[in-house]
């Protein structure tokens, strides 16, 4: 028996190859299926079955190329309806692979049809759960993506009857093996580890420690995070498919002159600049919104771009087939190409640039004394609950846009975020929205805290 997760940071998303006596199956693959074909290759195994935890929000699953590259059977639980071929496995059926087997467990609750896959070893004995996003470490799905005709609180009944009747029973050396960890919005408590056994989970995960029904419905239903709105678009996808990823590439990778940016640009694309903070910083394309690969890439993107919006791609050199690809893990199809020659074309031909100016915590601290400039945290509610810079405004980074009512195109801004990466996309916004002196702090209140700890007010809850 060989198991490997395969974890991507950007989704904060783990996929599972399994595989025994030279058969293997996939849960939850990503859209691009090269590296399960090519693993599954390296090892001389055929994929007989892909497993889908849930009909997923946060990601396009690679399901359908798989299983029509390899022959694969699609495999999901009880009342998963999509709109092509798949098995439809009933509660406890088992799938033999090799000298294994693998137990599927209804588990509604995150989703209706949200199952988990319980392994057997060569002796018969339990071994591992692969628990989808019914069980994270630490935390447990939220309830309330796709409830359709049903309420969240009605969800996480279902969760709790789950949980305690599928989960909770199984023996306490089982490996749990969740779909996602910390950074997913799935769940809001996720915990950075990628794996944990359920004995661990029941002695620390807060969700499995609740004995009461009603108590477990309000913990899990409250505090959630903003559900970014291509959630919902991706659901759908995964339900009724989606185009090869081969078209998608084909389509999105066309190399643009500066001459055709800007008529794009002009006829409504957005220019998506995905270089490192930093670099976008010190030259940009006016217009251009910052979104660096080197961070949380797809959900940033999926919470701040418009679904359907015609994209280029300034990015660095060779890594535009990157960029497509982590946008189609989203289901954003919508790249029209991207800037040939890069940045250092569009500065070579003398064409408009502009800056945003990097400070370190000390020039901040001097700026602020001049009573000139609004300081502005772009954190989330979660994290500026336990700290904040004192004389700070708070406006999350995801609800930017829609409140940008509030912003005064003739104020001084100074942003910071946790680490800068954040902030970097807010000064960005703000510059293309016309707000003109932007100004963003380097490291975030990390480094404010290293560096001038008597500026931040802490909130912690003792």
């Amino acid at each position: 028996m060989y198991i490997q997760q395969i974890y991507t940071n950007c989704l904060a998303q783990a996929a599972y190859y399994i595989e025994s006596e030279g058969e293997a199956l996939i849960i939850d693959p990503l859209r691009d299926p090269e590296p399960y074909i090519e693993l599954a290759a390296s090892r001389n195994a055929k994929i007989r079955f892909v497993l889908e935890t849930h009909f997923h929000a946060d990601f396009v699953s690679g399901h359908l190329e798989l299983a029509r590259k390899t022959g694969a059977v699609i495999v999901y639980g009880p009342g998963a309806q999509p709109d092509y071929p798949a098995a439809i496995l009933r509660d406890y059926d088992v799938i033999d692979l090799g000298k294994i087997k693998v137990m599927l467990l209804h588990t509604p609750g995150h989703t209706v049809e949200s199952s988990c896959y319980l392994l057997f070893d060569e002796t018969n004995q339990v071994h591992s759960l692969f628990s989808g996003d019914t069980l994270f470490i630490g935390d447990v799905g939220r309830p309330d993506l796709l409830s359709g005709n049903l309420d969240a609180e009605v969800l996480a009944g279902m969760l709790f009857e789950s949980l305690n009747k599928k989960i909770k029973v199984l023996p306490d050396h089982t490996i749990v093996y969740p779909g996602h960890g910390a950074g997913s919005a799935c769940g809001k408590n996720l915990s950075t580890e990628t794996a944990s056994t359920i004995a661990i989970q029941k002695a620390t995960n807060y969700a499995l420690k609740i004995e009461e029904k009603e108590t477990f419905i309000k913990k899990v239903c409250a505090d959630q995070p903003a559900v970014p709105a291509y959630f919902f678009k991706d659901a759908k996808i995964n339900v009724v498919g989606y185009d090869t990823f081969e078209k998608v590439l084909e389509r999105s990778l066309k190399p643009l002159s500066c001459e055709e940016l800007t008529i794009e640009s002009a006829e409504g694309a957005l220019l998506l600049d995905t270089r490192s903070s930093e670099d976008f910083a010190k030259c940009f394309i006016p217009t251009s919104i910052n979104i660096g690969l080197n961070g949380e890439f797809a959900l940033w993107a999926g919470t701040l771009l418009e679904f359907n919006k015609p994209l280029i791609l300034i990015t660095e050199k060779g890594k535009e087939i990157e960029a497509i690809t982590r946008l189609a893990r989203i289901g954003y199809e919508n790249v029209i190409g991207y800037l040939n020659g890069g940045i250092d074309q569009w500065k070579k031909e003398k064409n408009i640039t502009e800056n945003i100016k990097n400070i370190t915590v000390e020039e901040m601290a001097e700026l602020m004394d001049t009573g000139k400039y609004a300081l502005l945290d772009v954190r989330r509610p979660a994290e500026v609950e336990k700290n904040i810079v004192v004389e700070a405004h708070h406006i999350p980074l995801n609800a930017l846009q829609s409140q940008m009512d509030v912003i005064n195109s003739k104020n001084k801004y100074i942003l910071y975020c946790a680490g800068g990466y954040r902030s970097m996309m807010a000064c960005s916004i703000l510059k293309r929205e016309g707000i003109k002196n932007v100004i963003n702090v380097q490291g975030g209140i990390n480094a404010i805290l290293k560096e001038k700890p008597e500026l931040v007010q802490q909130r912690e809850l003792v």
